[in-house]
């Protein structure tokens, strides 16, 4: 969240600005909400949600992550290949939700304003692939994934094609696409002893 110095917030106050932005979103599209009808919907004054966040798609995007967040804890099954394939497939059914399809739209709207694309780039999926880039990185300790992986660019090869169809094509995203998505790329990225195991 945006820090400024002054008073600190009050937990109740933003509490009741984030359920007012989120309550907002599931009502409206992006473009419909404005800071004016956080204010009123939350019962505090505008300069307070400015003295907190930067703009409106700072706060509504906070008031996402406090949702999503809850909904997409970090797996940790204590195998790398599980908790990657549960992190993907978790997102993908999130995705699927009426939530999910909000983050959509946000992607969406994100295309031509900046400041919106900021905030869920920020707020939203640095968080995701910080989790993901642990997880492969637990993977190359345990020895499941090979020493020499391109980590980022795995993370961009599990989730691009999620995301792809979910934005251009418009094709079915459930658990067996993404298991066969995960199991490709795991022919190039397993380590030795996985290999030994699929013998």
């Amino acid at each position: 969240m945006n820090k400024k110095t002054g008073r600190p917030r009050s937990a109740q106050t933003e509490q009741a600005i984030l359920a007012a932005s989120y309550d907002l979103l599931l009502e409206n599209n992006f473009a419909a909400i404005t800071v004016d009808k956080i204010a009123e919907r939350a019962k505090v004054s505008k300069a307070t949600i400015y003295k907190w966040w930067p703009n409106k798609a700072a706060v509504i995007m906070d008031s996402f992550m406090a949702t999503a967040s809850a909904k997409l804890p970090p797996p940790d099954t204590g195998s790398a290949i599980k908790d990657i394939t549960l992190q993907a497939t978790n997102l993908a059914n999130f995705l699927n939700t009426h939530e999910g399809k909000i983050l959509t739209a946000l992607i969406g709207h994100g295309q031509s304003d900046t400041g919106l694309a900021e905030a869920y780039l920020q707020r939203y999926f640095k968080p995701r692939r910080l989790d993901s880039h642990h997880i492969l990185k637990r993977g190359i300790a345990s020895g499941e994934f090979r020493a020499d992986i391109d980590i980022e660019l795995s993370i961009d090869l599990i989730y691009a094609p999620i995301f792809y169809r979910l934005l251009i094509t418009h094709e079915p995203v459930n658990d067996r696409f993404v298991n066969k998505v995960i199991q490709t790329l795991l022919l190039g990225i397993q380590g030795a002893l996985q290999e030994k195991e699929h013998k």
